[in-house]
């Protein structure tokens, strides 16, 4: 047997659903890699599961709040277990996307313009000339988010609903038109380009996760020049924030806005998904990399002081 692993997933943010179907894959592949897997559904008894299953690596399978937000990452550092994905700083810093795209502007990645107010701001009046979009600051999986466009009298009011579970500030940032395109790194090689085509107004969470939401064209029929430009500004984007092992790099592409288009940054994934339907896993297949192969080299690049 190699080594035994633990597969956090689950846990207790509104990506719950997806956590499972990533943890179940990734754990399914390690085995068949020959690893030895427990599997933890993670809830506030974390820590003391760990401590009795004492694990030689934790693959990080969850998804959003206290998954990726440094949380979980703390935890494990205390703990002393060595994990995959990005560490404590990098995590929460990619988890707040105000502060992400700071971040970003400094290291000279393009980002969209953005204001940060709170949820009766946003629902009172229109923070910014539309069209923009109003995102929750702090959720993965397009969780909670809505376009404003052009003509539309008043703003979304289902933010203001008993049932929002996206935080209290909400970023509102300007709507870029045309093709999204995305880039995973793995560790310091940026893998290939791809667009996700969609026929619905963005790809949202059921886009991502349904069977057919989306379809993706790897390599992305973008020009070499921004294909080259998109790998570039994924590697820029994760060294910016300091992340480690496998990021996601999301961007808007608008071919028509002058003669080389406009590229924007959107946000950077730590914990991207690693479902049947994931992109990862695509474009490290198209890189040559199987799906064992993916999350043993996740594995064996785990660590502590990440």
């Amino acid at each position: 047997m190699g080594k035994h692993v633990a597969v956090l997933m689950g846990g207790l943010s509104n990506e719950r659903e997806v956590s499972l179907r990533s943890g179940r894959g990734c754990a399914d592949a390690l085995r068949r890699g020959g690893y030895e897997v427990t599997e933890i559904d993670v809830g506030y008894d974390v820590a003391e599961r760990l401590r009795a299953v004492a694990p030689d690596v934790v693959f990080n399978a969850l998804h959003g709040r206290y998954g990726e937000d440094g949380t979980i990452q703390g935890l494990l550092e205390f703990l002393r277990i060595p994990y995959t994905h990005s560490g404590v700083l990098a995590s929460a810093l990619a988890m707040d996307k105000h502060q992400a795209k700071i971040a970003f502007k400094a290291a000279g990645i393009p980002v969209t313009d953005h204001v940060v107010a709170s949820r009766d701001e946003v629902a009172r009046g229109h923070v910014m000339a539309p069209p923009y979009v109003v995102k929750p600051i702090a959720d993965g999986s397009s969780v909670g988010i809505f376009i404003v466009k052009s003509g539309q009298s008043h703003p979304p009011q289902e933010i203001l609903g008993a049932d929002w579970k996206g935080g209290e500030m909400l970023m509102v940032e300007r709507f870029i038109p045309g093709r999204e395109l995305t880039c995973a790194v793995m560790g310091d090689v940026a893998l290939g380009v791809t667009e996700i085509v969609t026929d619905l107004a963005f790809y949202n969470y059921e886009a991502k996760y349904a069977k057919g939401g989306s379809a993706h064209v790897i390599p992305a029929q973008v020009s070499p020049n921004i294909y080259d430009k998109v790998q570039k500004m994924s590697l820029k984007a994760h060294a910016a924030i300091g992340c480690r092992g496998v990021t996601r790099t999301d961007f808007r592409f608008n071919d028509a806005a002058g003669p080389d288009g406009e590229l924007v940054c959107l946000e950077i994934n730590t914990q991207p998904g690693m479902t049947e339907t994931s992109l990862v896993p695509e474009q490290a297949a198209h890189a040559g990399h199987a799906f064992e192969d993916l999350v043993a080299w996740m594995v064996e690049d785990a660590s502590c002081n990440r």
